[in-house]
């Protein structure tokens, strides 16, 4: 009886040191923030595709499409603007990638096909603008002002970044006969200002491309969560995001004989309709491989 009584009590003490070791105190040097110990995402490893042989794709379709970050669903994209994490430890998407190119964690490209690689000094020469200012000299005998326009540079604002666009590839896997899709290439649309015929004009510009193929830009997109309206402990991490397709986009172009976009050809509601024909013809080529 008594080394049954002395088992409870060893196990009900190693029980509660257990336990003890999961209660964070604000003196053990821990963040005083946190009420338990956070480990899902730190130290989190992005999972390698499963392997591929060419022999296996059946059927490739090449398509370009874009998300609009204006759009309510996709504003998680978006905010928290500020230029690295906020007091809720989030990062948008944007500042993510560019902080992790500043620091040369991955190659960053100037085309869509990721062949030509591009510094980040050039990438951010690219996207910086200029504005235009309006300087007055002394005043002369006549109380004349001779006018000067001085071209200044315009520090360059991530938060301007309101589209993405997207590479990506569907095929059949006959290995399992599923339809899936790989995300090769990111880009963002930026705005900016030029001088145009003396006078500021704002643009938009696409940025350098981002090889979301590659296992460096997946290990960064993996390790930052995304904010989740619904359920802080639901938040998923942008790697999941792309992966489970949790996102509203439009189709901007399919692989044509023209090798042109949507708008080249159809414009207004025209070009919705053909953008949304596109999908549909892609879902229709999985379900018609289980028709009998």
């Amino acid at each position: 009886m008594k080394k049954v009584l002395l088992s409870i009590f060893a196990l009900a003490a190693f029980t509660m040191t257990v336990n003890a070791q999961s209660i964070i105190d604000a003196e053990d040097g821990s963040n005083p923030n946190d009420f338990y110990q956070k480990g899902i995402v730190v130290g989190k490893r992005a999972m390698p595709y499963a392997n591929l042989r060419e022999s296996d794709v059946v059927w490739k379709m090449l398509v370009y499409r874009q998300i609009d970050l204006n759009e309510n669903f996709n504003q998680f994209f978006y905010y928290p603007i500020e230029q690295g994490k906020n007091e809720q430890g989030r990062i948008n998407l944007v500042n993510l990638l560019m902080t992790a190119a500043a620091n040369g964690e991955f190659d960053i490209y100037e085309d869509d096909d990721m062949k030509v690689p591009q510094e980040w000094s050039k990438a951010m020469a690219n996207l910086q603008g200029r504005q235009l200012k309006v300087r007055y000299g002394e005043e002369d005998e006549f109380g004349d002002q001779e006018v000067f326009n001085d071209t200044i540079p315009e520090d360059f604002d991530p938060a301007t970044a309101r589209l993405i666009k997207l590479k990506e590839y569907w095929y059949i896997d006959k290995q399992d006969s599923r339809q899936k899709v790989r995300i090769t290439g990111l880009a963002f649309r930026f705005a900016k200002n030029i001088l145009r015929s003396g006078e500021s004009e704002e643009v938009s510009e696409w940025s350098f491309w981002v090889p979301m193929n590659d296992m460096r830009v997946r290990q960064v997109l993996v390790n930052a969560n995304a904010y989740d309206e619904h359920n802080d402990v639901a938040e998923r991490s942008y790697d999941d995001i792309f992966i489970q397709r949790y996102f509203d986009s439009y189709i901007t172009r399919e692989s044509n004989k023209y090798n042109r976009e949507i708008t080249q050809y159809l414009t207004g509601e025209d070009a919705i309709i053909e953008s949304q024909m596109i999908e549909d013809k892609i879902f229709d080529i999985e379900n018609d491989m289980w028709e009998y």
